[in-house]
């Protein structure tokens, strides 16, 4: 009966998750439902309650420090490394099925079947996230790294062989070695699956190892007979995986592409590289840009990974808070890919306390943007590049992206003219009606507003 409660929470505290209004209300419901259905874990059968202490302490002495501190530009990455952990917690349960049952010696098929997935899955998706961590924390380069042309031939490869190994340790009383070897196999498949991947493609990877996780998680709870591994591991792996298919069409992208080697990468290229042409941009100050906003009928802010860096969420909160008052309409524009996360904007502008119904979606936006006088575009690149529209050389030609373009005036952000994530130039930066406003985005806007108020 508390399974069917815990699950109950689960799914109302899923649905909350789908609007900002009742995000925090669904999180809080489905941690109540989790809470529930460890008890009820607890109480199914004897446990040796000595090490259940040890790693309750642990877990609670090394997570809520963390989830506490963690900085909001450093969100991805800790769903990034929590996802993995859970990834790393099944593999290792597969492993002690392994030993206890004296190598699968008596255990019936389902079982054997759903222990191999899972530890294949979830080493894959540990090692698959700790490589996304180290991108998104830049300890490894964003830029896609591989071993070119043999990439995929020696993932199939290595995939191989460690299903053969699951199928030998399957046998029954097998040597542990052949567990042992699959794990390995399996964390260096996981490895060489995410390096070739770019940092622009990164949320589809989060999510696309989020989902992994989940199915792994599901399969441990058909080993170990309990539902609610099973029902928690599904609804997370059903749910991952809807969302990585809606973050591939967001960017035009198909799942096997991205998996195969994304585009993507920190360095940029300089402007004009692509094509030789030597372009200019026009600068523009905090008191012009102050008194074109100050004189616009409605503005749209386009927030990007640039905002995050800087902090610069409770500035820019504040500036729409002076512009509303001065009678000008302050809108967000949210693209679903921007950031390094799913919904990274979103978490971010609900830190700064913006009201839910300002923040517009894609597709709600987008009609709007060739009506606005102003739209001031804060640390987003790729997902303003109207070469997505325009060239259909470039690497991301096809995706969806905001309108920014059609706005009568724009104003970018941004410290410098670098690229984003995907690594290539934005015309958006040298077109007619658009200004750049160099420097720390949270410097900038603070500085905006200041010459507002004198206005």
């Amino acid at each position: 009966m508390l399974y069917i409660v815990a699950f109950a929470l689960f799914i109302y505290g899923l649905s909350g998750l789908t609007g900002p209004k009742t995000a925090v209300r669904g999180n809080k419901t489905a941690a109540a439902g989790m809470l529930v259905a460890v008890v009820a874990t607890l109480l199914k059968v004897d446990h040796n309650w000595a090490l259940i202490v040890v790693g309750l302490l642990a877990g609670t002495v090394l997570g809520v420090p963390a989830a506490r501190r963690v900085k909001m530009t450093a969100m991805p990455q800790m769903v990034a490394l929590f996802n993995g952990v859970g990834g790393g917690a099944v593999a290792l349960i597969a492993w002690s099925e392994f030993r206890t049952s004296d190598g699968f010696a008596d255990s019936p098929g389902h079982v054997v079947v759903a222990s191999m997935f899972a530890a294949l899955v979830g080493s894959i998706s540990f090692w698959g996230s700790l490589v996304a961590f180290g991108k998104l924390q830049e300890v490894l380069p964003g830029r896609p790294m591989g071993l070119g042309r043999a990439q995929q031939g020696v993932n199939l490869l290595l995939l191989a062989v460690a299903v053969a190994c699951a199928v030998v340790a399957g046998l029954g009383g097998a040597p542990q070695v052949w567990v042992i070897l699959l794990l390995v196999l399996s964390a260096v498949l996981g490895v060489l699956v995410v390096l070739p991947i770019g940092g622009a493609d990164m949320p589809v990877v989060i999510s696309l190892l989020n989902a992994a996780t989940g199915l792994s998680a599901a399969a441990a709870g058909l080993a170990l007979d309990n539902t609610a591994m099973i029902v928690a591991g599904m609804i997370v792996g059903a749910s991952g995986s809807i969302l990585t298919h809606q973050m591939a069409i967001a960017m035009n992208r198909t799942i096997p592409a991205i998996v195969a080697g994304g585009f993507g990468g920190s360095g940029g290229l300089v402007p004009g590289a692509a094509d030789g042409v030597d372009r200019t941009v026009r600068s523009t100050s905090a008191a012009d840009a102050a008194v074109q906003m100050a004189y616009a009928s409605q503005v749209i802010v386009v927030p990007g990974y640039g905002m995050a860096v800087a902090q610069a969420q409770h500035a820019v909160k504040d500036l729409a808070k002076l512009l509303q008052a001065k009678g000008v309409e302050v809108k967000y524009a949210i693209h679903p890919v921007a950031g390094r996360m799913p919904g990274h904007m979103n978490v971010l502008l609900a830190e700064a306390d913006v009201s839910y119904d300002a923040l517009k979606e894609m597709d709600e936006i987008n009609d709007e943007f060739a009506r606005t006088d102003v739209t001031l575009v804060i640390g987003a690149n790729d997902v303003t590049n109207p070469a997505a529209r325009t060239d259909p050389s470039s690497p991301i030609h096809g995706m969806p992206i905001l309108n920014v373009d059609e706005s009568r005036n724009v104003i970018v952000l941004k410290r410098s003219m670098s690229s984003g994530f995907a690594g290539i130039d934005n015309p958006l930066f040298y077109a007619d009606r658009t200004s750049m406003l160099f420097g720390d985005a949270k410097k900038s806007v603070l500085e905006v507003t200041e010459e507002l108020k004198a206005l």
